[in-house]
């Protein structure tokens, strides 16, 4: 099976039109703080012909920017997010599974069977294991654009280059764009909903163009994480070949 990590790694399956359409495993789902499980939601894909401009911090008005403080705000105040996702791949492909996130810097995805994928972090690097094949590969957590996901505190507008902002009457969305000479562009565009402030999706943009969105329910904000999701296994699962 051909790995799914990208030159940006982000959890999600390649188009099949170039590796084969790898999709991601998992475990029990997590508990949640409400007395019913919500159902799936449906993400909302971006238009792929959607163009992007690239803005300064003196372009934005006084309400994008309280927008993107909002934001910031409620990114900053998450210590522990635990919940089920729905994942579109570039492809269209759909896949599900559950994560656990423990700031800074630690995230672990479970995608549902059959495919023996999980991504995790463990605060510095970033890894794409293949259970079936029994190997991984590892990435800076640095080159992932899910850090400012991660990060312990965050002010969007300082911290990130912000190319986008905008509310409607159901989400508030934020869109960063990073450039690096080598791999190339990528975006990271947030979605908060505009009533419950509450993280609703998320979508990267790789190098190529590619988009891969990944729309969170069932969050619990309480539930205490074990560390040992986090660890990196570099015994049972050395670096895969190339």
């Amino acid at each position: 099976m051909p790995s799914s990590a990208q030159n940006v790694p982000v959890p999600k399956p390649a188009p099949k039109a170039r590796d084969g359409g790898v999709q991601l495993s998992a475990q029990g789902a997590p508990k949640t703080t409400g007395t019913t499980s919500q159902a799936p939601p449906n993400p909302v894909i971006p238009d792929p012909h959607r163009n992007v401009p690239a803005s300064i911090f003196s372009s934005f008005d006084a309400n994008q920017k309280a927008q993107a403080a909002k934001v910031s705000s409620y990114l900053s105040s998450l210590q522990t997010l635990v919940g089920n996702f729905v994942q579109v791949g570039p492809d269209g492909s759909k896949t599900k599974g559950d994560f656990y996130i423990q700031k800074p810097g630690k995230v672990r995805f479970e995608y549902d069977e059959p495919t023996p994928i999980a991504i995790i972090a463990d605060g510095s690097s970033l890894a794409v294991r293949d259970r079936k094949l029994a190997t991984q590969d590892i990435y800076p957590l640095s080159q992932t654009p899910l850090r400012f996901l991660l990060s312990d505190r965050i002010d969007l507008m300082k911290d990130t280059n912000v190319v986008n902002v905008t509310a409607d009457d159901v989400f508030i969305s934020v869109t960063i764009e990073e450039k690096q000479a080598l791999i190339g562009t990528s975006r990271l565009m947030l979605m908060i909903g505009t009533k419950d402030g509450q993280l609703k999706q998320w979508t990267v943009t790789d190098p190529q163009g590619y988009d891969t969105t990944v729309a969170v329910y069932n969050l619990d904000t309480s539930k205490k994480v074990d560390p040992n999701l986090f660890k990196i296994d570099f015994t049972n699962y050395p670096t895969s070949p190339g």
